[in-house]
């Protein structure tokens, strides 16, 4: 990618608003802007962030975009990523949303393929599953375009637990979630090291498993102790970890959501694997061997990936 580099927001909520921050911050793109359909809410919170530029040392130019034709702004972006929805409350799980955030991904992706036809898009907003694979059927994009978070958060979250568990710097700590985002999301024990070493072996099978559970549940936990919302800096670091990755083609693997043609022998939907994120967007889906229960476990998130999926095409959604 040549020239200036720009990331779109859709979505000036926590997890927009944090995004943006951090990215600013990291000097990851030299523009961003947030679009909202909430007048000026955008703009006030760009403004804020920009009056904070001189002190914390970033040049990044954040505008915000709540106006007429809002999404105009976000043409010519190299990545956007879509936060906008509505978010979890307690008692209500990420399937509960479908309704309410499907026909969301719908305008967004109407307008990211007339606007920022060339961009790779970068979905967060939730059910994961369902809104990743609604724009693909709306934008047209091809897979290496379509991108997911679910495993860059779910490992964040489990390497924090452990690292906490084994009173390490989080530094020392490397972990992979695969899978669903959510309760089917499957921990690869062999393959998660703390100073690298496999965590099966430092910590006992049955507080492994505890931890296993907390992170599966991080987002509902979230929710719970907050009542009127859910995780944003979390997610909007993962967010930031996997703009990175693409605009300075870093080539990073991170576990994310793409779309499977065959490998771990899933087809044809989007599914949380390694994968290595470049200028192309998803340049490459890493297979590895995983154990029987590892494979069971995925092939079971892939059924409730389909399952969703069905459900966006039974209910009309699009």
């Amino acid at each position: 990618m040549l020239g200036i580099r720009k990331v779109s927001i859709i979505g000036a909520g926590h997890v927009g608003e944090s995004a943006a921050f951090i990215m600013a911050m990291r000097g990851i793109a030299d523009e961003i802007v947030m679009t909202d359909v909430v007048e000026d809410l955008p703009e006030g919170k760009a403004l804020d962030m920009m009056e904070s530029a001189p002190i914390l040392g970033f040049d990044t130019k954040i505008k915000g975009s709540s106006k007429g034709e809002i999404y105009a702004a976000i043409e010519d972006s190299d990545v956007v990523v879509m936060t906008a929805g509505f978010p979890r409350l307690p008692g209500m799980s990420r399937d509960d949303l479908l309704g309410k955030n499907i026909p969301i991904m719908r305008q967004v992706a109407e307008n990211v393929a007339k606007y920022a036809p060339n961009s790779i898009f970068l979905v967060v907003a939730n059910p994961l599953d369902a809104m990743i694979y609604a724009a693909k059927k709306v934008t047209g994009f091809p897979d290496n375009r379509l991108v997911g978070q679910a495993g860059a958060l779910d490992s964040a979250r489990f390497m924090s637990f452990l690292a906490a568990e084994k009173g390490v710097s989080v530094k020392n700590v490397w972990g992979m979630t695969l899978g669903s985002h959510g309760d089917d999301m499957v921990p690869l024990r062999d393959y998660s090291q703390i100073y690298g070493v496999p965590v099966n072996k430092l910590i006992e099978a049955g507080r492994l498993e505890e931890i296993v559970d907390r992170a599966r549940k991080g987002g509902g936990e979230i929710v719970k102790l907050l009542k009127k919302g859910s995780a944003y800096w979390a997610p909007a670091a993962g967010l930031s970890w996997m703009t990175e990755s693409i605009l300075r083609d870093e080539k990073a693997v991170i576990p994310c959501h793409a779309f499977l043609h065959g490998q771990y022998g899933i087809n044809d939907l989007p599914v949380g694997v390694p994968v290595k994120l470049g200028n192309g967007g998803v340049e490459e889906i890493i297979e590895i061997d995983l154990s029987e229960q590892e494979k069971a476990e995925l092939q079971k998130s892939a059924d409730h990936v389909a399952e969703i999926c069905k459900r966006v095409d039974d209910l009309k959604l699009l």
